[in-house]
């Protein structure tokens, strides 16, 4: 192919007169996205790594900042082809690695090309040497002047971006208060909290979270809503090992204000910066202040490529109104110094303010998230979705993955938005926390959520919740020592949370610590928003040794205790767990009886679900298989619904109908990744390896004793995922059934025995606990 001239589609590069032309319309590029065009063609289909084009275009000894350069080609090349990033047609981007040409290029006709290549005769009767000469003579000249601009270019780059930084992108900030003397309270805290915003669009820059700050103040034996004034940022800053204080004022002159923004080295004291600008009225405060973030971002390091690129207006970013951007910077103080019930109506009131205020609307789901309301948090976390395109870059990856995690419930696409957001915000915390939490786990992946756990702890060591996530990961892979260090290490930090106390009490259990569950219990006590979720785990341990009564009294308890807090999902779900025992015990009428009082709170996801399974084992198929059709048409990417809830369902109306071949195949959907945690463990807690369990009723049910002894042994394998869950005790009773099938009287002997032992203190009456202690009197 000659380099004079390349076509595509209807596109022409002529090297030549050094123009893009299209349909015979000269269209405007620049020297370096020309050339990048132009060694992109030549070797279309293949990839041009980064390294290649700066070899070829400046060298390898360059002081150039060739990485914004390229990128800063590329996007020339794509705005003048009209190429779309997400969709190429012309330059596909291989992340990492480099660019392909991938349209196809064709040859220039044979004549047309010669006359390229050779010149016509009759334009001047020159000689195609003449011709060549000239040619070469003028690319010569190109080069030259391209080799004299490369190095004036070399020169300006190397004293402009060989200037030392005032700021590293490891450094981290601390963002102080602003003082306002204008007299009018609506810019006080809101002001500090529109500046965090604008800077946390940057990449480069990391500022301590509010979480670090209340807990550095605890430390500093301060109240929670102690002042950040300049002396005490600085004191959180040398705390932290930050680099920086950032300070700011507001003032009135006249009718307009003035803005003033000052960074220091919390060490030295010396000012890294100082930024002033003016607003003509209140109403451009906010533009004013996104004009001084970014100023303050430019010079004291990052580059102007990156400002540019995530650079949102406060008011498209957040909302355009002051009051609705004060309850909201409000509720987030209160949200990290009191917690989610508390914040949530001041949320609500940004909301009231601004119905378009979009990151509020994603903060009201994450607080009905955390208080157990699925359905409420869906709600609102998919008008946050919506209005997604009023949010700033890193609170539009905050909004994606929480609709992926509450609304659709598909954790493949919540993983791929949280790898995304840790790739253009590598020292965000959020994105590791909700993979190691939420994420990972309903995929199966606990290394990886243990690994997304102690990255969230290194990116902030006070975040409560990272302790939290990094114990369940831990106890999922039955690593029970590790994950009370992980909650020991939190309350040396005087770190505490309601997960703690509910986490401590389930590792207590897992080791058979009595005393220890007994110690949690005492703590709940006069705890509101906890008491009730305890009662739910001390139903389910007295559950798992068969002393049912008492679990029922418990449970109701937990559910008059949701119920007056104002929790009915909450109180469904535990409702819904009460209904499962019922049913794995062979109480089939007070199975369905609390069914129905659960569907009646709630028909949340994990509530239907619960309900579902219990009626299926308690023979209401009919009603089961209502609940089944709903679930299936409410949650459609749901990976728990798609992977496990429908799985099990099917697989329990097929055992039912004596069609156990078909129930394994049901269940073969699920096998891939098995061992997933439920959506429905964090309140509802249960769910977690039901298709391994009911795959091990339908090979006893076909005759295959090893094959459904392998099954119930993946359950006793794993009590971190079960817990006390009464799965957990009765796969050990149907591992003696599946022996005893196999002909292993010893081994079936054994996990009677095993068996009989957890259950030694269980009510007599229950009527699984009589058919197993005739099934061993049978064996002997």
């Amino acid at each position: 192919m000659t380099r004079d001239l390349v076509r595509f589609e209807d596109f022409e590069l002529d090297l030549r007169a050094y123009q893009v032309r299209r349909s015979g319309r000269t269209l405007k590029l620049e020297r370096i996205p020309m050339e990048v065009l132009l060694m992109l063609a030549e070797r279309r289909g293949h990839l041009v790594t980064r390294e290649e084009i700066i070899e070829k275009l400046w060298g390898k000894d360059v002081f150039l900042d060739t990485d914004n350069a390229i990128n800063t080609a590329i996007r020339k090349i794509r705005q003048v082809l009209k190429d779309d990033p997400e969709q190429p047609r012309f330059v596909q981007t291989i992340t990492g690695k480099g660019y392909r040409f991938i349209a196809p290029v064709t040859e220039p006709g044979t004549k047309e090309a010669t006359q390229e290549r050779e010149g016509d005769s009759s334009r001047a009767g020159r000689t195609k040497e003449a011709a060549t000469g000239a040619d070469l003579r003028k690319r010569r000249v190109l080069l030259v002047g391209g080799a004299v601009a490369v190095a004036a270019l070399a020169v300006a780059g190397y004293l402009y971006f060989h200037r030392a930084p005032k700021l590293t992108d490891k450094d981290t900030i601390v963002l102080a208060d602003f003082a306002n003397s204008t007299g009018d309270p609506v810019f006080d805290d809101t002001l500090r909290q529109g500046l965090a915003v604008q800077l946390e669009q940057s990449p480069f820059l990391s500022l301590i979270s509010d979480e670090r700050i209340q807990q550095m103040l605890k430390l500093m034996a301060k109240p929670a809503d102690t002042r950040l004034t300049p002396e005490v940022s600085r004191e959180i800053c040398e705390r932290t090992a930050s680099a920086a204080v950032l300070d700011g004022a507001i003032a009135g002159l006249g009718s307009q204000y003035v803005l003033t923004l000052r960074a220091k080295d919390c060490r030295s004291g010396d000012v890294l910066d100082e930024e002033q600008v003016q607003a003509a009225k209140k109403e451009d405060v906010l533009n004013a202040l996104s004009q001084i973030a970014s100023k303050f971002r430019t010079r004291v390091g990052e580059s102007l490529t990156t400002v540019e690129k995530h650079d949102t207006p406060l008011a498209e970013a957040t909302t355009p109104s002051l009051e609705a951007l004060k309850s909201y910077s409000t509720a987030l103080k209160v949200l990290f110094s009191t917690g989610s019930s508390a914040a949530l109506p001041l949320f609500q009131r940004a909301i009231e303010i601004d119905p378009k205020f979009a990151v509020a609307h994603a903060y009201v789901g994450r607080m009905y998230g955390d208080l157990g309301e699925t359905a409420l948090s869906a709600e609102s976390t998919g008008k946050a979705y919506q209005l997604r395109d009023r949010a700033s870059e890193p609170e539009k990856f905050f909004i994606t993955a929480s609709y992926d995690m509450q609304v659709t419930g598909n954790m493949e696409k919540a993983e791929q938005t949280c790898e995304l957001w840790v790739q253009t915000y590598p020292r965000e915390m959020m994105p590791h926390s909700f993979l190691s939490g939420i994420a990972v786990p309903v995929l199966g992946k606990y290394d990886r959520a243990e690994e997304e756990g102690q990255k969230t702890i290194r990116l902030n060591p006070d975040f409560a919740i990272g302790y939290s996530v990094l114990a369940f990961s831990y106890a999922y892979l039955d690593r029970f020592g590790d994950a009370g260090n992980v909650l020991q290490k939190a309350s040396e930090r005087k770190l505490e949370i309601p997960e703690f106390l509910i986490q401590r009490y389930d590792l207590a259990f897992l080791k058979g610590d009595a005393a220890g569950m007994q110690r949690e219990v005492a703590l709940a006590r006069g705890k509101t928003r906890v008491l009730d979720w305890i009662s739910d785990h001390e139903a389910f341990a007295l559950a798992y040794s068969g002393r049912l009564r008492e679990a029922r009294a418990m449970s109701r308890a937990a559910v008059d205790l949701a119920q007056q807090d104002g929790q009915r999902e909450r109180a469904s779900l535990y409702e819904a767990a009460a209904a499962l025992r019922e049913s794995l015990f062979g109480n089939t009428l007070a199975a369905r009886q609390r069914a129905d009082a659960a569907l009646e709170l709630s028909r949340a996801r994990d509530t239907e679900y619960g309900a579902a399974v219990a009626l299926a084992l308690a023979g209401d198929l009919s009603n089961a298989q209502k609940l089944a059709n709903d679930l299936e048409k409410r949650f459609p990417e749901d990976t728990s619904v798609r992977f496990s809830y429908l799985p099990t369902l099917r697989a329990l109306f097929e055992l039912h109908r004596g069609e156990a071949s078909q129930a394994i195949e049901s269940l073969g959907i699920s096998a891939p990744n098995e061992l997933r945690a439920p959506t429905s463990s964090f309140f509802g807690f249960f769910g977690a390896l039901y298709p391994i369990y009911v795959r091990g009723q339908a090979y006893l049910a076909v005759h295959q004793g090893a094959n459904a002894a392998a099954e119930f042994q993946k359950i006793v394998d794993h009590r971190g995922i079960v817990v006390s869950d009464p799965i957990g005790a009765l796969a050990h009773l149907q591992l003696g059934r599946a022996y005893a099938l196999a002909g292993d009287k010893t081994k079936a002997r054994s996990a009677y025995q095993d068996f009989l032992m957890l259950w030694k203190d269980a009510d007599p009456d229950i009527p699984i606990l009589k058919r197993a202690q005739a099934e061993h009197a049978n064996l002997n």
